[in-house]
């Protein structure tokens, strides 16, 4: 299923009464394992629910619009990981290159990956080499998603990709440290979970 300009995506309806409940990505990305294929999670905040336009309105019981989500998964060094609304890969030396998977369009105050949507099939992968004195010109930028297209940030809507760190990097999954990066295999599984916002 994907998302396209002028169709509607999700549906109106009922969220069930057993259904979970998650205020953030970190909390969404912590129930991921104790769900089933045909559960619910009531989003009540975070940048997935930012991205979605959820107000934390909904709850168990209620009515709110229901939406399949996507979720990523990352081999990380051998090691199966998933996350919900980011990936993130920082250098540990400023300046240095940047690399993120962006489920949703939002992270923190930041419209950083702004052509992504968390039920369209795809992740937004984008990376960066600034020189030092751009830096800050792109920070000041990130606010309103306007930092691309830039010359030194690249961007790229795909469905799975793989890279390599060098083992210098350090990585975060749905801002959640997980040490250490050398290689990592990207893909997303769509439609994999079902949220009412």
């Amino acid at each position: 299923m994907g998302v396209n300009r002028s169709e509607d995506w999700g549906a109106i309806g009922l969220v069930p009464v057993d259904a979970w409940t998650a205020s953030s990505n970190a909390d969404l990305l912590e129930l991921l394992g104790d769900l089933k294929s045909d559960s619910v999670v009531a989003l009540t905040g975070g940048d997935l629910c930012r991205t979605l336009g959820g107000r934390g309105r909904a709850f168990p019981g209620g009515e709110a619009t229901l939406v399949d989500i996507d979720v990523g998964e990352a081999l990380v060094d051998g090691r199966l990981h998933r996350f919900v609304a980011h990936l993130v890969v920082r250098p540990s030396r400023h300046p240095g290159r940047w690399w993120m998977a962006a489920n949703a369009a939002h992270r923190g105050r930041w419209n950083v990956a702004p052509r992504a949507h968390p039920g369209d099939g795809l992740l937004d992968v984008l990376e960066a080499s600034l020189p030092l004195g751009d830096v800050m010109a792109a920070w000041r930028r990130l606010g309103s998603g306007v930092h691309v297209p830039h010359p030194d940030v690249r961007q790229e809507r795909t469905a799975a990709t793989q890279m390599s760190f060098g083992g210098s990097a350090r990585a975060w999954l749905d801002g959640r440290p997980i040490g250490r990066i050398d290689k990592l295999s990207l893909r997303v599984q769509s439609g994999a979970l079902r949220v009412a916002i």
